[in-house]
């Protein structure tokens, strides 16, 4: 939730992605919170002003029924090797549990970037990728993606995703396994639904087709949104670092017959 050069990338297993600094209106939490020992305070940031070519911006998800609503909180912090200073998704409103769940699954996915190339000296900042991506009525999902840089700086950064998807029904992540019954015939079929979709993707007909080697890695980064499951690629996964990040979104009824006959209404909701 396959980088061949810059940092290994980690494999967030709540979903976690196993799955978006967020480019949209966030409302203030109720109180600050505290990583590491550092003290974080819930940020607000505004859209930025329009120009002669504004990029396209992610618009957050509106307050669903159950009153979830999208926020985040900016975490700050130094361990004498990493010093970060990202803006994490996060909800507030609707079922206590659920959006515990999804704020803690976020937190926990920064915390294995921090925690992720051993040894190394590094610095993790925000990108605008980041976001509450769909509050459902059944489901929540969020997309982390955070800027690695060597330190001393390298040649470039290099963006790290994560993703968190909720089962708001039980309060719970949704992971490939709790996806497909038979896991290997989703990934297999998460293989050929890639391979049909990339060439249309700035990857390119040309992509790296061992980026879609059916594997729990290769698909570990995933969010669900109605119109399907949206795979989110690594950087140089699928194709080089000047590609940037690429995503498809593989169609629910595509993978209808290899889903867990329950999971399909959380999901597609």
């Amino acid at each position: 939730m396959v980088i061949n050069s810059g940092p290994r990338p980690m494999s967030f297993a709540r979903v976690v992605a196993v799955p978006v600094a967020a480019a949209f209106v966030v409302g203030a939490a109720a109180c600050s919170s505290e990583t590491n020992g550092v003290a974080t305070a819930p940020a607000t940031s505004a859209q930025p002003a329009a120009s002669s070519a504004p990029p396209a911006l992610p618009v957050p998800p509106a307050p669903s029924e159950d009153g979830y609503s999208a926020t985040s909180v900016q975490v700050t912090g130094d361990t004498g090797r990493v010093r970060y200073d990202v803006e994490v998704p996060q909800v507030e409103g609707g079922d206590p549990a659920v959006a515990a769940e999804f704020n803690e699954s976020i937190r926990a996915a920064l915390q294995d970037q921090i925690d992720g190339a051993a040894g190394e000296s590094f610095t993790l900042g925000g990108r605008d990728e980041s976001r509450v991506a769909h509050i459902g009525s059944r489901v929540l999902s969020g997309l982390l993606v955070t800027s690695w840089n060597a330190d001393p700086p390298g040649a470039h950064p290099t963006p790290l995703v994560a993703t968190v998807v909720i089962d708001a029904d039980s309060a719970q992540p949704v992971t490939l396994n709790t996806l497909f019954p038979d896991l290997q015939a989703g990934l297999d079929r998460l293989s050929e639904e890639s391979a049909r979709l990339l060439p249309a993707t700035a990857a390119g007909a040309e992509f790296d087709r061992t980026g879609i080697e059916p594997t729990h890695r290769n698909f570990a980064n995933w969010l669900a949104t109605p119109e399907g499951m949206e795979i989110h690629f690594q950087d140089y996964q699928v194709g080089p670092h000047a590609v940037g990040l690429v995503e498809v979104t593989v169609p629910w009824e595509r993978l209808q017959d290899v889903m867990a006959p329950a999971m399909v209404g959380v999901v597609s909701s």
